[in-house]
């Protein structure tokens, strides 16, 4: 009897010995995951705040506008290549059609800086009211 409760404690002994030792490997594989994952971290933190520097050093006006001149063919907005358009309310008698047609109606190009005046927009609202009488 005391031979088979021996056996048996020894054997519970070298399977909790076997549990002891996978698990002690499992830590220290676990440990060794984390400490490449903080580096990893590290590495990455690292770019990501010299990307930001780039990104605010690329975005400085004059840089942007002199990509934009360069790769762009981008120019300057002048009055002379300037296209003004016009929209504004229409009169309750006014549909929606012919409000377009008098924001599309050629008009005399404006002065540099100043919108169209009231006596050419007045006209325009008043040719479209009679459209739709």
């Amino acid at each position: 009897m005391i031979t088979r409760l021996n056996v048996l404690l020894l054997m519970v002994l070298l399977a909790s010995c076997v549990y002891l030792v996978r698990v002690s490997y499992d830590a220290r594989r676990l440990f060794a995951e984390i400490d490449q994952a903080q580096n990893t971290e590290g590495r990455l933190d690292t770019e990501f705040e010299r990307l930001q520097t780039e990104q605010r050093s690329q975005a400085t006006p004059l840089l942007v506008e002199k990509i934009a001149r360069q790769k762009l063919n981008m120019r300057t907005a002048t009055p002379a290549v300037t296209h003004y358009v016009v929209y504004e309310r229409a009169a309750s008698n006014v549909t929606a059609e012919s409000a377009v047609a008098t924001v599309l109606a050629p008009a005399s190009a404006p002065a540099a800086g100043v919108g169209v005046g009231a006596s050419a927009s007045a006209s325009a609202s008043a040719s479209a009211s009679k459209e739709l009488r």
